[in-house]
């Protein structure tokens, strides 16, 4: 099966599922992917969170149920996922421009056809700022120590990233000479995914030849040898959800290569600098030969 039949499978899980709550786990176990590598291939295909989708999904078929006289609008809600009818009215409003009343006198579904946005600042980026095709190469076991932080990713309506990275980043660098051992001239962000939740497990950490003891609060980890994709991205860092966006949506769709669901990996070099347009930094997934 293919990762977009997978996606696909997932989304036919929710179509089956939109009378009852859906748990985001379930939507991707149908796929038989992680769920945030769902998510964030969801995202980035759609441009839409997964929870937004099946928000939507349900609001949609809240339309056709509403343009029945005699069923109830809070029986409509409930189905629809809603604790009340005030919650549902609020997110119908906002979805549609009007009421659940006003659009059960119009019935009209015409009018909420959604303009197709391009995004102008992805094309150009992914034609000057990314490397289409990565470097496929054998990365060997590192033993890395750094801090340790969790976050929610772009893929979810919690997205803290702006409010949690940054500050974990200065944080390490500033402690950075409070590690022994380091093998100097690379730091790693390393991004790992929990089956059980939305939120992100993420390191700011430096590779060491051994570690005997830690400083206060940081913590150690392994990255066990594996084969890893590195794309490179150029400028600024704050542009690196597009180069992740054409990896997820673009590349592993195409290429006949899987995500085995390890860690990725930002790889910053001296090549790294955080406010300059010249700026190199690398974005890392493990991968393993498709199925034939």
């Amino acid at each position: 099966m293919t990762l977009i039949e997978q996606i696909q499978q997932g989304i036919n899980y929710i179509e089956d599922h939109l009378d009852v709550d859906i748990a985001l786990a379930d939507v991707a176990g149908a796929g038989g992917i992680s769920q945030w590598h769902f998510q964030r291939i969801f995202k980035a295909l759609t441009g839409e969170t997964l929870k937004t989708y099946i928000r939507s999904r349900r609001l949609a078929g809240a339309l056709d149920k509403l343009r029945d006289p005699n069923a109830r609008i809070i029986d409509i809600a409930m189905d629809a996922g809603y604790e009340s009818q005030e919650s549902f009215t609020r997110a119908f409003k906002k979805a549609y421009g009007m009421t659940p009343n006003v659009y059960r006198k119009i019935g009209e579904k015409s009018l909420f056809l959604k303009k197709v946005q391009i995004d102008i600042e992805y094309i150009r980026h992914i034609n000057s700022n990314l490397s289409l095709q990565p470097e496929i190469h054998q990365q060997a076991s590192m033993q890395l120590v750094g801090l340790k932080t969790c976050f929610y990713s772009v893929d979810s309506e919690k997205n803290n990233i702006a409010e949690t990275l940054p500050p974990l980043w200065e944080a390490f660098i500033n402690r950075l000479d409070q590690i022994e051992f380091t093998v100097p001239g690379v730091c790693y962000g390393v991004v790992q995914s929990n089956p059980q939740t939305e939120l992100l497990e993420y390191h700011a950490a430096i590779e060491v030849s051994q570690w005997k003891s830690l400083p206060e609060g940081m913590v150690g980890l392994v990255i066990p040898a594996a084969t890893y994709a590195k794309f490179t991205h150029r400028g600024d860092v704050k542009q690196i959800n597009n180069t992740v966006n054409y990896i997820y949506s673009s590349w592993l769709l195409q290429s006949d290569m899987l995500h085995t669901y390890d860690a990725d990996l930002e790889i910053y070099t001296g090549d790294y600098h955080p406010t300059s347009d010249q700026s190199v930094m690398y974005y890392a997934i493990p991968v393993q030969a498709g199925a034939p």
